[in-house]
């Protein structure tokens, strides 16, 4: 049975609670069983319109990508996130200490629009649609427990879609290209924490092509009544598992001829 309108509500309310006083909440999935991919939703836009009041949507965020991360949630298709006007930072930011709960970053590619997308596109609409891309970081952060401490369950993917797919924040490199200037499924990263290669990875490794990506937001968010506006960015989904970055993580992206951005948590 779908959720009410009133239990939608309240997780929207006490997942706003747990981003603003940095205490999570337990799992939606646990007190909710039987609750699905349209009630994640649901609640997730609800959050947007409270939010809305004080803050502008600036993009969306696609999540899941990779088919090692969606056979670890047993699931065979992405999700997607809300940014706001707050969530976005610059290349060379420091992160205030306990701004976050649980950060991590994930290396990615960001997608500026500069025509509104939505419905049934193609690769060509996308990148037709497309003002330039950009090196860009994304922090994730946990509203919900990542595992209930009595069961042991770990989240699932409506835990992570109600909180907004875990998205905290965006970091832009100072870096624009047009979107057919590289071939996007060979611009990869190298990504050091605190001086050291943690990870690396390809943007072929975003649904073998991050414009994928892309397609697959405008036509879940036609199903919601929503399009990607003019101006709006988009986080085109990670090409490297997420790095933890507790306080004092120093973090380096380095894409080569497509850029760099760097971060820091004090």
């Amino acid at each position: 049975m779908p959720l009410t309108a009133t239990q939608i509500s309240e997780a929207a309310d006490a997942l706003l609670a747990a981003e603003e006083n940095r205490e999570q909440i337990g799992l939606l999935s646990l007190k909710h069983p039987d609750m699905t991919l349209d009630d994640a939703y649901a609640i997730q836009a609800a959050q947007l319109e409270k939010k809305k009041r004080q803050h502008t949507i600036i993009g969306w965020k696609i999540g899941l990508t990779s088919k090692v991360m969606q056979e670890a949630l047993g699931i065979d298709t992405p999700d997607s996130g809300v940014l706001y006007d707050y969530m976005r930072f610059d290349t060379d930011a420091v992160i205030p200490k306990g701004h976050f709960i649980q950060p991590r970053i994930e290396a990615e590619i960001a997608f500026v629009l500069k025509a509104p997308l939505g419905g049934e596109v193609t690769r060509d609409d996308v990148l037709a649609a497309t003002d330039y891309v950009v090196p860009a970081l994304e922090i994730l952060d946990t509203r919900i427990v990542r595992k209930d401490a009595r069961t042991g369950q770990p989240r699932i993917i409506v835990d992570t879609v109600s909180d907004n797919a875990a998205n905290a924040g965006i970091v832009l490199g100072k870096e624009k290209h047009a979107p057919d200037a590289f071939d996007l499924r060979w611009v990869g990263s190298i990504v050091k924490k605190n001086g050291v290669v943690t990870a690396t990875g390809l943007g072929a490794g975003v649904l073998d092509d991050p414009v994928t990506g892309l397609v697959w937001l405008a036509r879940r968010m036609a199903t919601y009544g929503q399009r990607i506006e003019a101006g709006q960015v988009v986080l085109s989904g990670s090409f490297i598992g997420p790095i933890e970055c507790p306080s004092g993580s120093e973090i380096e992206a380095d894409y080569g001829p497509f850029g760099k951005v760097t971060l820091r948590f004090d």
